[in-house]
């Protein structure tokens, strides 16, 4: 994909710091999760469950925040916009976030909700079970959506997390039809099964109507259609955008496209540390090889490449640059 918009991509996501903590399967019972998915919570579960966590690592998370940021270690020019408070937490997010390499500008807000944090709970076989405060990151609204920024992008993306509130729903949604009227790309991911079970129909039909590239896990895309087995789903799935890209842990990708699949063996990796920001780096890769002028099957080569990277250790931020993975 050739352009010469000074962006490769422009995102709108949820600003959040991630709370990491190891524990085992019992303390996941024992709180009541439901293990591997993301939910929502206030602000006195998020303080329960933070008292009840074993020693914790704070990291600057966030879907696609975590997709810029390694987006920027592979080489991408990238643009962020999002919602932090002028708390402490706002400040770390800030600061890392433009350390990366990602442009972020958005205005924090002063007073109010303070920035969102999302409680990772990591079990010993790497699953991460996520619980949110979304707090400042919520408020995010239509008139916070930098069209100008988006004009000069040749991607926008979006997550499926930012799919639960009136406000960010309108956000998100003035910001596709930016990203059509300037000629950009429209992505976004699916996020998580809840994220897919809550807003079914309306996944289904901006799936149909809205997207260009879709991200979305095996089980995720399951959940788009209730009862049918998953080769019926790719089925389903086949030539509704220009590429969806559904990842299956182990067994790799699948990319599909109007004119057929491409098949993406995953990268074997020793050990399996913490999955959070999986998907996410997969997304990173991806969109840096599509807006680079990779085939869709070095596309998914290099996005499988970042995916085995940040699974090996804690966090969903690369601790080494991706360049190398250029390279490898």
């Amino acid at each position: 994909m050739a352009s010469d918009k000074p962006y490769h991509v422009v995102a709108i996501g949820n600003a959040i710091v991630d709370v990491l903590s190891f524990a085992d399967d019992r303390f996941i019972d024992e709180q009541q999760m439901r293990k591997g998915t993301m939910c929502l919570i206030d602000d006195a579960r998020a303080e329960g469950l933070y008292g009840a966590m074993g020693p914790s690592t704070e990291v600057s998370g966030g879907s696609a925040a975590n997709t810029l940021a390694g987006m920027a270690s592979l080489g991408a020019k990238t643009a962020f916009i999002g919602k932090v408070n002028n708390d402490e937490l706002g400040k770390i997010f800030r600061h890392d976030l433009n350390a990366s390499g990602v442009e972020f500008t958005t205005p924090e807000t002063v007073g109010g909700q303070p920035t969102a944090r999302c409680l990772i709970v990591v079990t010993p076989d790497g699953q991460r079970t996520m619980n949110t405060y979304l707090g400042a990151a919520g408020e995010i609204h239509p008139q916070d959506v930098d069209m100008g920024l988006i004009a000069r992008a040749q991607v926008f993306y979006g997550e499926g997390y930012m799919w639960d509130l009136d406000c960010t729903k309108q956000a998100l949604r003035k910001a596709f039809a930016t990203a059509k009227e300037v000629g950009a790309k429209v992505a976004f991911t699916l996020s998580d099964v809840f994220c897919v079970e809550r807003s079914r129909e309306e996944y289904l039909q901006m799936i149909a109507e809205d997207f260009d590239i879709l991200f979305c896990n095996h089980e995720e895309a399951k959940a788009l259609y209730p009862g049918k087995s998953f080769d019926e789903v790719l089925d389903a799935l086949e030539g509704q955008c220009e590429v969806i890209a559904v990842t299956c842990g182990s067994k790799g990708s699948i990319i599909l496209t109007p004119n057929g699949r491409v098949q993406v063996d995953a990268i074997w990796v020793t050990e399996v540390v913490d999955t959070t920001g999986a998907g996410d780096l997969y997304a990173a890769g991806f969109l840096y090889g599509y807006t680079h002028g990779l085939s869709l099957a070095e596309c998914g080569r290099l996005a499988s490449a970042c995916a085995s990277d940040i699974i090996t250790h804690l966090g969903a931020r690369a601790q080494k640059p991706l360049k190398r993975l250029l390279v490898a």
